[in-house]
């Protein structure tokens, strides 16, 4: 039995250590949000968080969560939408969506990070691939999505 924590639930998983966090995400909780693109953590389709930290869960194994908290799109915001889904959406950065929620849990923990990113933050942190291309719009979303955070809530590390 392997124990983590998962959108702030514990959970117990009767897993193999090997499978890839993934599968288990997906097959064991029915957690769908995180998808399989390329199997080799390349895409980031597959990109949710753990312990904060956007990892391709494609290429983790339950194993090596063992005791951590992951976070799925399923529960990034609860009740409504995160402010990055809202400027997703007004920015209309999906396209086929394939890889929306991978890159929107990329975002998220960007914007725990850097607050206020740059162009060039946001380049080097948004690793994720699209092949719609709305690299521009992810851009102008994740800027929105910043600047929907109040200054003083910034400050106090508190997005």
């Amino acid at each position: 039995m392997i124990k983590l924590v998962v959108n702030g639930r514990a959970r117990n998983l009767d897993v193999e250590p090997e499978m890839p966090l993934l599968w288990a995400l997906r097959d064991h909780l029915g957690l769908p949000g995180a998808k399989y693109g390329c199997g080799a953590a390349l895409c980031g389709a597959c990109t949710v968080l753990v312990d904060g930290e956007p990892v391709r869960s494609c290429s983790m194994t339950v194993g090596q969560v063992k005791g951590r908290k992951v976070l799925t799109i399923e529960g990034l915001a609860r009740p409504g939408l995160h402010r990055v889904q809202k400027a997703w959406i007004e920015h209309e950065v999906p396209q086929c969506g394939y890889c929306q929620t991978g890159m929107i849990m990329a975002a998220v923990a960007l914007l725990e990070k850097k607050p206020r990113p740059t162009d060039q933050d946001i380049d080097e942190a948004m690793t994720n691939l699209c092949r719609c291309g709305t690299y521009a719009r992810v851009r102008k979303a994740i800027h929105a999505a910043a600047a929907a955070t109040p200054v003083a809530n910034v400050t106090a590390g508190k997005p």
